[in-house]
């Protein structure tokens, strides 16, 4: 069982229900934040210290207010962490349930545990605590189709890029130019057409904007 745990969530309510598990687990050492810069900032004095965190257990949303933070969400967070600290086990702890997103964060940030906040939500939670501990990894019943094959998306970085530049408003036109300048191939416009035109396919999407609106569902962008 961990001896050490950084909680990073800020509803203070959750953050007491999350600590109250860990102490009926026997955790002895329990902190807790309420920004991802304060739990990056423990994290790494802890590592320094020589007394390091064995597991973080983040929320992925947090309320922006008068603080500038460098990492504003649990995801950034965690893929921070993970890069710096990959012995470091971390929990996403989250109502978001779309399938892309736990995807994401398994398959490209190395996440050991994706549990989503529900009426199970703390049972599920400690289930997830047991199997990170013996090396595995857990998804809670509302995500664990995640990784069927009905649900997996043929969709790249050059596509997951596309779209990305589609939703901050630039044209099929701008976005060629930007690829040119920046050595990113495929840029010509016809290439750049039939690649959105392959998505709009594949997601059922009427027209660009539906596009947009169906990728940001999905949590891809």
């Amino acid at each position: 069982m961990f001896k050490k745990v950084l909680i990073a969530e800020d509803m203070e309510d959750i953050n007491k229900g999350v600590h109250t598990l860990l102490t009926e687990l026997g955790v002895s050492n329990i902190d807790q934040v309420q920004y991802c810069d304060d739990a990056y900032l423990k994290v790494k004095r802890a590592n320094l210290d020589h007394d390091s965190f064995d597991l973080v257990i983040s929320d992925l949303s947090f309320k922006a207010d008068h603080r500038s933070q460098t990492y504003p969400s649990g995801k950034a967070l965690a893929g921070k962490l993970k890069e710096e600290f990959p012995e470091l086990k971390v929990i996403v702890y989250s109502v978001e349930d779309r399938l892309q997103a736990v995807r994401t964060l398994i398959n490209q940030y190395h996440i050991d545990a994706y549990v989503c906040k529900s009426r199970n939500g703390l049972k599920n939670l400690t289930t997830a605590i047991n199997e990170i501990s013996n090396g595995k990894i857990y998804l809670s019943p509302e995500v664990s189709n995640a990784f069927s094959a009905e649900n997996e998306l043929e969709v790249d970085d050059y596509d997951i890029s596309l779209l990305d530049h589609l939703s901050k408003g630039l044209s099929q036109d701008e976005i060629s130019a930007l690829y040119r300048k920046q050595n990113i191939t495929p840029a010509s416009l016809s290439s750049i057409e039939k690649r959105l035109n392959k998505l709009r396919i594949q997601f059922n999407a009427n027209n660009a904007i539906h596009l947009v609106a169906i990728v940001k569902d999905l949590g891809l962008i």
